[in-house]
């Protein structure tokens, strides 16, 4: 399964994501500010980013960090839900697609080569999403049980890459990852107001001390 927009199998996307360990969460109201946060955001070393279809325009945002992408940085979609979204964030360069559920999105978007992190919360909801040909689990939200759900959802599944999001502050990036999560996804406890306009000078310190945090786990 090949990602026509970059070329990039679903194991090397799960693979780069492991590497990174951080992918940041852009849900703003403003699509330049969520451009310019993307931008930020790899300039301090996040290597993923997603920007959720909730954000205004996000497609045509996702198309210009696409064309100011940085060497090893990607730019995925969220809250991808539909066929028509999948076209829409495919025809704009998105290199990886996000789920918030086990969605019609994520068959279609692996029959067209999109690795997909298909939001799951239980064992047949993560089984069902890897059968629809997602490349990993974005066990969605993590924080209703915490590092010790994920690992019991993990255990009978040990092949399937699970990222954790939802409630993930700086202080349980380590709980998560010590109990096999290949990452975290992180929305406002890392990106905040920046994509609606505020701080980007606050915006980089938050990112610097993610990427800091991920270093003491990089494969």
């Amino acid at each position: 399964m090949t990602d026509v927009a970059t070329g990039m199998p679903s194991n090397a996307f799960v693979d780069a994501l492991a590497r990174a360990r951080v992918m940041a969460i852009i849900r703003g109201t403003d699509p330049d500010a969520a451009v310019a946060t993307s931008l930020a955001l790899f300039d301090e070393g996040v290597r993923f980013v997603e920007i959720s279809l909730t954000t205004p325009k996000a497609c045509d945002a996702i198309e210009q960090v696409r064309a100011q992408l940085p060497e090893g940085a990607h730019i995925g979609a969220g809250t991808v839900l539909t066929e028509a979204d999948v076209t829409d964030v495919e025809a704009a360069g998105a290199q990886f697609v996000v789920t918030p559920a086990v969605t019609p999105s994520i068959a279609v978007a692996a029959e067209r080569g999109l690795p997909v992190a298909a939001g799951a919360l239980t064992p047949t909801e993560a089984w069902t999403a890897v059968q629809e040909g997602a490349s990993a689990v974005k066990l969605f939200p993590a924080s209703v049980g915490g590092p010790g759900y994920l690992k019991a959802v993990r255990d009978p599944f040990p092949h399937i890459p699970f990222l954790a999001v939802g409630g993930v502050g700086l202080e349980e990036l380590d709980g998560y990852l010590a109990v096999g999560a290949i990452g975290v996804g992180v929305g406002s406890p890392l990106v905040g107001d920046a994509a609606s306009g505020a701080d980007l000078d606050a915006l980089r310190q938050r990112a610097r001390a993610y990427v800091t945090a991920a270093e003491r786990h990089t494969r």
